[in-house]
């Protein structure tokens, strides 16, 4: 049997940290595939932006999530993991292969406002939280990577 290669949507991650080493969270909406749980900011690259630098498109997406706040990308992602989206909630009626690539970022300060595509958001000590409460599939691989868990 001849194999299939996958294909799969790549989607950045942040993990935004604070002055107190605390990660932003991002409140799932009830419709997603992260529903009942959190996420990080970022998303997918759009098509248009095969040749766009990682870090503009890091910086697009963070400016439609949570406004224009005062941060700084480190270019080295620090993790890896992989997120379906089933075909039940998918607008293209397809199950969607995702795989997600995790920046470390410093945050500097201004107020996070968030957008639709979220109803909250927290601060959390990743050390200190049981993860698989707040975070499940790609997001909890890619926080486990990147604690070394």
């Amino acid at each position: 049997m001849k194999k299939e290669r996958d294909f799969y949507q790549i989607s950045l991650k942040l993990l935004l940290k604070n002055n107190n080493g605390e990660v932003l969270a991002l409140k799932s909406v009830d419709n997603g595939s992260y529903a009942g749980y959190y996420e990080l900011p970022g998303g997918r690259i759009d098509t248009d932006e095969f040749a766009i630098d990682f870090i503009d498109i890091l910086n697009r997406e963070a400016l439609e999530e949570i406004g224009n706040s005062d941060f700084k990308i480190n270019p080295k992602p620090v993790a890896v993991g992989r997120h379906l989206i089933p075909s039940g909630i998918s607008k293209s009626g397809k199950d969607i292969h995702i795989l997600l690539v995790f920046f470390e970022a410093e945050y500097f300060g201004d107020e996070i406002k968030i957008s639709d595509e979220h109803t909250d958001h927290k601060w959390l000590d990743l050390d200190k939280i049981e993860l698989e409460k707040y975070f499940k599939s790609g997001i909890l691989e890619g926080i486990k990577m990147y604690l070394g868990k």
